[in-house]
């Protein structure tokens, strides 16, 4: 049972803990407790771990393992919003059975672009909202192998920190939303001089769909991804259109960095996005909106590899990015 810094036992709210570990002991130290407590209190108990760390697990707990659900990282955690609203739908599930999500998920870090790694961090972020009255309990393990950079965002994003058994309160945590407004504290880069600009003057949504399929069509982008960032430009530039002021610009081009190859488009506009929106990161609830949610940009967010966006005074930006399959890969015919 985690107790609290004062000794009492944690209610069953919903909990969001950091288990910093240097070694297989304290990596066994906290996580063992934390899920033989989530068996005894008839959870629903996830442990989202690599190879390595399941075998640990399973050797500790001997008989009790079969208890536990295993799940390998690199699937669990193969795309942000999905992932979020994966998870949140379990923890929805759970409660509605009288039980909770009790959850211990070590993120896959490795072999992710900086890009990709902000974008988790977000998540490690903004879930402290999107799970409040679940009665959920997440952990989350960060070996000090990681990048002293990864670990450092990791107290900023969870509210506490394990230490054996004990839960103490996190002193570098900070409000999910200031946390997101660091994320985009800087602007993004400019368009590449070469990138396709579109000036958008009236709502013929028909005609712009013809034109970003014409121009997907000459990049490697696979079929069934043109059809998400179709849905999701006709999301994005309605809401400019509703919402924005003109000039609004339709941007595409193409770019290959550390993390990949990915196909980019961008919409801008003069307007600024009030305060408090949310920027679609949160999933809507099943009772409603969440508050402070946009559902457009959340269906975007699943829809696309990962979603930008900047606003102020001046103008906003809304960039989505697919990613491109590599070129080492296997053909995937058209389908169309």
């Amino acid at each position: 049972m985690i107790t609290s810094s004062s000794g009492t036992v944690l209610n069953a709210s919903f909990t969001h803990r950091l288990l910093p570990y240097d070694g297989a002991d304290q990596f066994l130290d906290g996580a063992v407790p934390f899920l033989l407590d989530g068996l005894d209190s008839g959870d629903r108990v996830l442990a989202v771990c690599g190879t390595g760390q399941e075998m640990l697990l399973r050797d500790a707990l001997g008989p009790a393992d079969a208890g536990i659900e295993f799940a390998d990282p690199a699937a669990w955690y193969s795309h942000p919003a999905r992932t979020l609203a994966d998870c949140l739908s379990q923890a929805d599930d759970a409660a509605l059975r009288g039980s909770r999500l009790r959850l211990l998920g070590e993120p896959a870090w490795t072999s992710r672009s900086p890009l990709e790694v902000l974008e988790w961090q977000r998540i490690e972020a903004v879930l402290n909202v999107a799970f409040r009255g679940t009665g959920a309990s997440l952990m989350c393990p960060y070996s000090a192998t990681l990048p002293a950079g990864t670990v450092a965002a990791a107290r900023k994003t969870h509210p506490e920190t394990v230490r054996g058994g004990r839960s103490l309160a996190n002193p570098g945590y900070i409000d999910p939303w200031a946390y997101c407004e660091q994320c985009d504290r800087e602007p993004l880069p400019h368009p590449p001089p070469g990138a396709d600009a579109l000036k958008i003057e009236r709502a013929d949504l028909y005609w712009l769909r013809a034109y970003v399929t014409d121009y997907a069509r000459q990049t490697p982008l696979p079929a069934e991804d043109r059809k998400r960032l179709l849905v999701a430009v006709t999301e994005v530039v309605t809401n400019a259109m509703r919402h924005g002021e003109p000039p609004i610009i339709l941007r595409m081009w193409t770019e290959t960095d550390a993390g990949g190859a990915a196909f980019v488009c961008e919409v801008t506009d003069e307007g600024r996005w009030a305060p408090d929106t949310g920027y679609g990161l949160i999933p809507p609830r099943p009772a409603g909106t969440a508050s402070g949610s946009r559902f457009g940009l959340w269906a975007v967010r699943l829809l696309c590899s990962i979603v930008q966006v900047r606003t102020g005074d001046g103008g906003s930006v809304v960039r989505l990015r697919l990613d491109l399959p590599d070129p080492a890969g296997p053909v995937v015919p058209d389908g169309e």
